[in-house]
């Protein structure tokens, strides 16, 4: 009896060890962290920055270039001037100095609508980053949930675990209180103990796992690993009529296919800027200047200053260019119809992703709720073999086995749960409604 109750103590405390739990990690707080911290959804942001940066007007080259320009220059030389009147002059280190400086502008008129078109196709790839962003967010969200909901799983595995751990104790007591008064044989008391070890064990490998998995969502919330925290186990189904409204639309709202729709829009762009160069290009001068020269004696004049404005229009058309610019135009031809023939693509591919997702959300929450029903009858089996047991009427075999029914549907229902809310959310993802929805 002594050996027996110091079993159970040090199986107790060996599967009794308590980890500081910190606040509750609600599921909005989840995708806050994640939004704010993910190194992925890090840099999709960023890249969206770099492409509203490139459709900015300063790169669109609609704005004028102005320049300014400034110089001055230093000659000193040996001269000897014969004049018209025969006169001669020689200066030894005569010095010539002259100074100017200026502000130029060039503009482009007209440039056969390239800019125009490459501007349009700037702000079609920024449209494109930010959708792009969106498929990261949403991509890692479910990532997150996969993660989230298995440390929900393993934490109300863990509780099922510690009541099946609870029953094999008192199990155990009842069978050596029976063999002490000579009610039942030693081997009811060997059985129990086995079965006890195994409890623990089970329990400490389930609580192992959930602290590794605890470190793995930490990990994509880019926070300290070596936060513990609770979450919560609460699952909530998307109303089915909402959920048919989200089908009904689910191909125009796929990411997938809005990034296609914006790769056609950008190589269409990319098209028309490219005609432009069979057309001219008309392009407007201006400067202001300013000059200075300082001249020896040698010169008619001693110095001279000049300011003033000038302006200028120019217009040049490449009329043939040795055929490069007509193969780009060919090219950018080709290109569209492959985008055109990749939304078509991924239109039946989009189909085929949001019925197979559609067919699988159903028949796992088909699946969860034949699980809870499974619970309710492995949970009056065990209590009422139990009852069985205490009378003397079956082994502590057989209750083992109605033990063992019991916490097997318990964790094939915590795992369907789970199972079917994510793929609810994989489904969301797929009609582009993901971000629409409570978690």
């Amino acid at each position: 009896m002594k050996q027996c109750s110091l079993l159970i103590l040090l199986l107790t405390l060996g599967c009794g060890v308590i980890y500081a739990q910190e606040k509750l990690l609600s599921k909005d707080e989840l995708v806050k962290l994640a939004l704010e911290n993910n190194f992925g959804i890090k840099i999709a942001k960023n890249q969206v920055r770099i492409a509203d940066n490139n459709q900015s007007i300063l790169n669109s080259g609609f704005l004028p270039a102005l320049a300014a320009n400034a110089g001055g220059s230093y000659d000193e030389n040996n001269q000897e001037a014969t004049f018209q009147d025969g006169t001669v002059r020689a200066i030894d280190g005569a010095e010539t100095t002259r100074y100017n400086a200026s502000l130029n502008l060039n503009y482009t008129l007209f440039d056969g609508l390239g800019r125009w078109y490459d501007y349009k196709r700037l702000n079609e790839e920024y449209n494109l980053s930010e959708l792009q962003a969106r498929e990261t967010i949403e991509t890692t969200i479910v990532q997150l949930f996969t993660v989230y909901f298995e440390v929900a799983r393993l934490s109300e595995n863990i509780e099922v675990l510690k009541e099946t751990f609870a029953n094999t104790t008192n199990r155990l007591q009842r069978a050596e209180y029976s063999f002490e008064y000579g009610q039942t044989n030693k081997l009811d008391v060997l059985n129990a103990q086995v079965d006890l070890v195994n409890d623990s064990i089970n329990l400490m490998n389930e609580r192992q796992t959930f602290r590794n998995t605890q470190r793995d969502l930490n990990l994509l919330m880019n926070r300290d690993l070596k936060v513990n925290f609770e979450v919560d186990t609460t699952i909530v189904f998307t109303n089915p009529l909402i959920l048919e409204e989200f089908l009904e639309n689910g191909e125009s709202n796929n990411i997938r296919m809005l990034q296609a729709e914006k790769n056609i829009l950008v190589n269409d762009y990319v098209l028309k800027a490219g005609k432009s160069v069979l057309l001219p290009t008309i392009g407007l001068t201006g400067s202001y200047g300013w000059n200075e020269g300082n001249f020896p004696a040698t010169n008619f004049l001693s110095s001279s200053t000049s300011t003033g404005f000038s302006t200028g229009l120019n217009l040049t058309w490449n009329l043939f260019d040795g055929g490069s610019g007509i193969t780009q135009i060919k090219n950018a031809k080709i290109a569209l119809d492959n985008q055109e023939t990749l939304m078509e693509q991924i239109n039946q591919e989009v189909k085929r992703d949001i019925a197979n997702a559609k067919g699988d959300y159903e028949n796992r929450l088909y699946i969860y709720r034949l699980q809870e029903r499974n619970v309710t009858t492995a949970t009056n089996n065990y209590e009422r073999s139990n009852e069985q047991y205490k009378l003397g009427r079956i082994t502590s075999v057989e209750l083992r086995q109605a033990q063992l029914n019991l916490l097997n549907a318990e964790t094939s229902k915590n795992f369907a749960k789970y199972n079917a809310k994510l793929a609810e959310l994989q489904l969301l993802q797929l009609t582009g409604q993901l971000l629409n929805v409570d978690f």
